[in-house]
């Protein structure tokens, strides 16, 4: 997969434009090699307070 700042879909090649949590990627069935994805927002990491144990 390809990762870019701007992507760019052909239609008429089956590329199709899908948004997912919050990136752009393009997809295609028939050219699989033809995959890219936008560089989007960083995913959220977990709270260090999130891992604590109970007592």
């Amino acid at each position: 997969m390809k990762t870019r700042a701007s992507v760019k879909a052909d239609p008429s090649k089956g590329d199709v434009l899908v948004r997912r949590r919050g990136r752009l990627y393009v997809i295609n069935k028939r050219d699989p090699n033809r995959k890219q994805r936008q560089k989007g927002p960083a995913r959220k990491r977990a709270k260090k307070d999130h891992f604590k144990e109970i007592d």
